[in-house]
């Protein structure tokens, strides 16, 4: 099996990690059932974060009696100090554990630095020192950031949205990762759930020897894919790369990366999925988008009250009122 080191972290595991924000959507058992499977496969890295509900619950209930033998990574959204803490703490509860691999700022505004007003990075260094933590990372939505913790040398590892549908810009982060023996962990490497060829977005990330996807499931089927790939390791080939070409076309220009920084939506909105909804229903059977559930998930599309929130906190810049809209009138063709 392939495996990727983090850099100077000297973490070295098989190059399918576990991103554990999507277990939250399952129950106790599900979860412990998923979470079993990976680990039994050879999945070592598992990424969580303070803000996935109860996703560090899950992982300390399903994996805590062979804690030695795994890597944790969480995520903060502390904006201060005390924040951290708080957040550290009720972290390493819910884990059942007394310290995680790597912390990491969970996409940050700005990029933290030692001695700025937040206090943030100190209190990290304090944190490691400890021994509460052992490696700091940063993961963020925006490029100027991204390349801005690259820069500073503060950081052993960036988590960054990363798929076969990045642009070139995007593309040139791992590399400049790698000239900082900096970890690169490549989220979103299903796009939200648009991207549904496991072989492609495996073979695409087999092209990059320092990255290390955190594939979000929630299945099993979901998960047996990616570990039957680990095991067969496809190469990018004419077949693989015509899907790619093919989903590029498709998915280029604005659309929703389901990132979920949107919410939440004062009118209710599901945003993450209404706001694509015209990709969904193309790329899965409509029928699962067609129920009486889903038409009223959509409807409320119609009281929104143009707020503006989730324009103002959209990573990517969309204007997501008029991308709601737009899937809006879309979808009702499918009715």
């Amino acid at each position: 099996m392939r495996t990727v080191t983090l850099g100077s972290t000297g973490i070295t595991v098989y190059k399918n990690g576990f991103g554990a924000l999507p277990i939250q959507r399952v129950s106790m058992e599900e979860a412990n059932a998923l979470l079993r499977r990976a680990y039994d496969a050879g999945v070592r890295f598992f990424d969580t974060a303070r803000m996935y509900t109860d996703s560090e619950e899950k992982i300390g209930h399903a994996l805590s009696d062979v804690r030695s033998e795994i890597y944790i990574a969480t995520k903060t959204m502390a904006v201060t100090a005390e924040g951290f803490w708080k957040d550290l703490e009720e972290s390493l509860r819910l884990l059942k554990t007394d310290y995680v691999d790597l912390l990491q700022f969970h996409n940050p505004g700005f990029c933290p630095k030692p001695g700025d007003e937040s206090g943030l990075y100190d209190a990290a260094k304090e944190a490691q020192a400890q021994g509460k933590i052992r490696h700091i990372g940063i993961t963020n939505h925006r490029m100027a950031i991204a390349r801005e913790a690259i820069d500073s040398g503060l950081y052993e590892t960036l988590q960054f949205p990363f798929s076969y549908l990045a642009s070139d810009e995007e593309k040139e982060l791992p590399n400049l990762c790698k000239e900082k023996n900096m970890g690169f962990i490549a989220m979103k490497g299903l796009s939200g759930g648009l991207l549904t060829n496991a072989a492609a977005c495996y073979a695409f990330m087999a092209q990059y020897d320092n990255v290390l996807p955190i594939w979000g499931v929630q299945r099993m089927e979901e998960l047996e894919a990616f570990l039957a790939c680990g095991e067969q390791e496809p190469q990018m080939n004419e077949e693989l790369s015509q899907i790619i070409a093919a989903d590029r076309e498709m998915l280029s220009g604005s659309f929703c990366r389901g990132c979920g920084y949107c919410l939440p939506c004062p009118a209710g909105i599901e945003i993450p999925n209404a706001a694509r909804m015209s990709l969904m229903v193309r790329r899965a059977p409509v029928a699962s988008y067609t129920t009486d559930e889903w038409k009223e998930k959509m409807k409320k599309i119609e009281h929104c009250i143009h707020c503006d929130h989730c324009k103002n906190h959209c990573p990517y810049g969309l204007d997501t009122p008029a991308l709601l809209a737009e899937n809006l009138a879309d979808y009702r063709r499918f009715l």
